[in-house]
This record gives C-alpha cells, sequence and structure tokens, in this order.
C-alpha cells in the first residue's frame, strides 16, 4: 500500500515522458489518470486505517545493513491525513490544462513530486525521510526553473539553496543520533535518552531545517519570489504540500527526540510564530501583487501551525496540538485554491497585479463567487476550515497566556482585511481596462476543479469530527512521550 504511493506517481511520471513519443494527444489525460490513481489508493488506505492501532502498513526491508538503514514504511494518524492532503492537491494540478510546452514533462514532474513527498510522511527510517526530503527538492527547482516566470532561475535558485542548507544541519543531527542510539529508526531516536546540552544542539539543527521549510520568519523570504515566479500548479503544490513538511518534522523529530529542549526554548518558538502572524500580516496588506499578497498571507497562517504545537507544555497541550495540525490541512485546502483562482485569472489577462483589475464580477459572476467563498475562508470565517484551526490554537493561547492569544487574534483583523481588500479591487468596481471586459467567465473543468476545492474546505469546516478522530490517539501519544521526557 505504502510502496504503491511512493512508486505508482513516480512510475507513471516516468511513463508519461515515454507515452509523449509515441501518443502525444494522449499525455494530458494518462497524467490525470495517474493522479486519480494515487488518491484512489490514498482513499484505500484511509478507509482501512485504525487511528487506536498505531503504525500500520509496516513494510520493512533491508537497504543498507552496514549502516542498519531500511527501507521502512509505516503511518499513524499524523501522516494519513497529509498524505490524503498531498494525493487531493496534486489531482487538482493534474485536472489543470498542461502548459502547450513539454505538457508529459510538466506532468511528469508534479507525479514524481508527489511520490516523493508520499514517501517523507510514511518513512520511518531517517535516512530514507533524508533522501526523500532532499530530492522532492528537484522536481519543484525543474517546475519553477522551467515554466516559471521571468526571475524563475533566481527564485528556484533561492528556493533550492535555503531548504538545501537548511537540511543540512538536519542530516549532522540524524547522523549524531545514529552514533548514539546505532539505528537509523525513528523510534530509536525518539527512545534515545540525552542530555538537555545535547537535546539543545539536536533541536537548534532540526530548527534551521523545519523554520525554512514551513516558512517561519525570519526565514522566509524565498517563499514570496518562489510563489511568484512559480506556474500555477507549483505554487499550488509548495502551499498545500511542501509548507506543510516544516510542520510534519516538528511533530515527528523536534517534539519527540528533543522534548527537554522543546520545554526549554518553547517561549522562543512562540514568539517567533506570534512575529510571523502580526507582522507579516501587515506585510501582506501592503502587496500589490496577489500572489506575494497570498505568500505573505501563507507565512501568517503557518504561524498559527508553530504555536499551536509549542503550546504543547500549557495546560491546553491538546488543544494547541489539534488546532495546529487541522490548520496545516486548512491551509493546504484553501491556500491552494487561492492560488488556482490567481492562475485562472492569470491565464486570461497574464497579469498578477491588483490594479490590472477591477470589475470582475461583471463579467465572471461564477468565479467571482468561488473565490468570494475562498477569501472568506482565509479570513477565518465560521463554517469553513479556515476557521476551526484558529480558534482552536486562540483558545489554547487564551489558556496559556492572554496576551499570547490577543496577538494571535489580531490574525483575524488583518486576515480579514488584506484578502476582503484584494478581492474588493479585483472583483467588484468599475471596469476601466479592457481586457477585463473580454473576460470569459470558468469553464466546466476550471468550475470542477475549484468546486472540489471548495467542498473540502467546507466539509472540514462544517464536520472536522472526522479529521479529529483520526489523529487523536497519535497526537494523545505524543503528547504523553513529550510530557514524559520534558524535564531531561
Amino acid at each position: 500500500m505504502l510502496s504503491g504511493l511512493i512508486w505508482l506517481p513516480i512510475c507513471w511520471g516516468i511513463g508519461l515522458l515515454l507515452l509523449e513519443r509515441v501518443r502525444p494527444a494522449l499525455v494530458a489525460a494518462a497524467g490525470v489518470v495517474g493522479a486519480l490513481l494515487t488518491f484512489a489508493l490514498s482513499l484505500l488506505m484511509y478507509i482501512g486505517f485504525d487511528p487506536a492501532a498505531g503504525m500500520q502498513y509496516t513494510e520493512q526491508y533491508a537497504w543498507i545493513p552496514a549502516f542498519a538503514i531500511r527501507y521502512h514504511l509505516a503511518v499513524d494518524g499524523i501522516a494519513v491525513p497529509l498524505i490524503l492532503l498531498t494525493t487531493f492537491s496534486t489531482l487538482l494540478v493534474a485536472l489543470l490544462v498542461p502548459p502547450t510546452d513539454r505538457p508529459a514533462l510538466h506532468l511528469a514532474a508534479f507525479l514524481v513530486l508527489e511520490g516523493l513527498m508520499n514517501g517523507v510522511f510514511v518513512a520511518r527510517d531517517a535516512i530514507l525521510f533524508y533522501v526523500c526530503w532532499e530530492a522532492m527538492l528537484i522536481p519543484m527547482f525543474v517546475i519553477i526553473g522551467v515554466w516559471g516566470g521571468p526571475r524563475r532561475v533566481y527564485a528556484a535558485i533561492k528556493f533550492f539553496l535555503y531548504t538545501f542548507l537548511g537540511s543540512v544541519f538536519m542530516l549532522i543531527a540524524l547522523l549524531y543520533l545514529y552514533h548514539r542510539s546505532g539505528s537509523f529508526a525513528i523510534e530509536a531516536f525518539q527512545l534515545q535518552p540525552l542530555s538537555l546540552h545535547e537535546q539543545t544542539l539536536i533541536f537548534i539543527a532540526f530548527l534551521l531545517a523545519f523554520a525554512v521549510k514551513i516558512p517561519m520568519w525570519p526565514v522566509h523570504t524565498w517563499l514570496p519570489d518562489a510563489h511568484v515566479e512559480a506556474p500555477t500548479g507549483g505554487s499550488v503544490i509548495l502551499a498545500a504540500v511542501m509548507l506543510k513538511m516544516g510542520g510534519y518534522g516538528f511533530l515527528r523529530f523536534s517534539l519527540p527526540i528533543t522534548p527537554a529542549a522543546c520545554a526549554l526554548l518553547d517561549g522562543l518558538m512562540i514568539t517567533l510564530s506570534l512575529v510571523a502572524i502580526a507582522y507579516i500580516g501587515m506585510v501582506a496588506l501592503v502587496q500589490q501583487d496577489m500572489k506575494k499578497l497570498i505568500a505573505y498571507s501563507s507565512v501568517a497562517h503557518m504561524g498559527f501551525v508553530t504555536l499551536g504545537f509549542f503550546l504543547c507544555f500549557t495546560p491546553a497541550a491538546m488543544l494547541g496540538l489539534q488546532g495546529g495540525m487541522i490548520q496545516m490541512i486548512s491551509h493546504g485546502f484553501i491556500s491552494g485554491a487561492l492560488f488556482l483562482c490567481i492562475g485562472v485569472l492569470y491565464t486570461r489577462m497574464h497579469s498578477r497585479q491588483i490594479a490590472d483589475y477591477g470589475g470582475v464580477v461583471n463579467t465572471m459572476p461564477r468565479f467571482a463567487a468561488l473565490l468570494m467563498f475562498f477569501a472568506m475562508a482565509n479570513a477565518g470565517l465560521p463554517g469553513t476550515s479556515g476557521f476551526v484551526g484558529e480558534f482552536l490554537v486562540i483558545l489554547a493561547s487564551f489558556q496559556a497566556n492572554f496576551w499570547i492569544a490577543f496577538i494571535a487574534a489580531t490574525t483575524l483583523i488583518l486576515g480579514a482585511a488584506y484578502t476582503l481588500w484584494m478581492y474588493k479591487r479585483v472583483i467588484f468596481g468599475e471596469i476601466a481596462n479592457d481586457q477585463v471586459r473580454a473576460l470569459q467567465d470558468i469553464d466546466s473543468r476550471e468550475t470542477l476543479v475549484l468546486g472540489l476545492a471548495a467542498v473540502a474546505v467546507l466539509a472540514l469546516g462544517i464536520w472536522p469530527a472526522p479529521l479529529v478522530e483520526l489523529m487523536d490517539p497519535t497526537l494523545e501519544q505524543l503528547w504523553a512521550h513529550v510530557q514524559a521526557g520534558k524535564h531531561g
């Protein structure tokens, strides 16, 4: 099952390159079929998963016996929802018409990227995790560098260097843990007794890798450039899934392996999270590029994720963990949908500048209605998924400290301000641009893609219970492990 989630999309992507040589007209349909099969496989995994049974679907084979490196796969209640988010987001991207410039390579890059991202979530061996973690940079580098905007090479190199250099410190920490435990099994790392000094150094090494990926202030500066220059599909996957790798790393490595260091430095993490929520929210207010605005919005919203995770040393620990996890999934749906909407406009007018629009509702009423829904979800409207995670994290913050909650709650004002102001300037008003007057409303394919995203946002907002029940047993085990080890 789990090997299929890794290798099916990778092999299918390679097959698309071969198919292009003999039947190029079938490439687009074949790409959708590959993404659909992978999504169906992830649904089968979810249906057969028992949240109370711990790690499941285990696969384990010798890989490099000399160094105790194994091909070891398994999933728990943290990994399963992130895999579903990955396969769902990739399916939405595949349903978009690929570019006329090398469509097979375009779809192949996304399918290979999907397999490697799934590999990150299912890996239970640290080296296998690290290989997938680094390898997924390559297809995203290609996606930005080949199909991106005018400054695509600069953005691709900046994205690669930031994330690669941060990950080097994680590799050093993994090698040290192997030296101490004699194994690369992640479970062995979590059970290895470490002094507070060792935990602190390892925590900092992990932080440098995960903070860049999530991304946290002040190492977030690669994200706006990458989003602005990336094609629509690249922005969707980058926002919906790749940013979640950092949050997943905190849950899988930082908290269970270095609980005492996390307890010592939780004030630092909470402060950095609050800066991202408040300061980056204000930065988003002054953006003139729609993609850059949503990119900064992502930094602010992911600040809620780290805030929730590092409230686990307060009386509201479980609320914070639940809120952070729900926020990761919710942000994946909402930000992915917003980038899809911006892509719809860009394919028609080839501009992302807010000033070039105005009065779009007059020519694209169906699109305006869907964009309004996603904008309200991004602002945290009750009834949408954007409200659930933020509400839980703010509730946990109140139980920890009033001022933490006060600063965190500013996102409810700032999020509404920058999102709805962008919506007002783009959608409402008089038509001042003849290109806007000639716009055509979304077609059936675009309606299907955006409609699927809207259903996901609405379903999680109205009925989050299935997600909570899926992840709660795993989060409770994590919380118990962290509490037992927080004193070193």
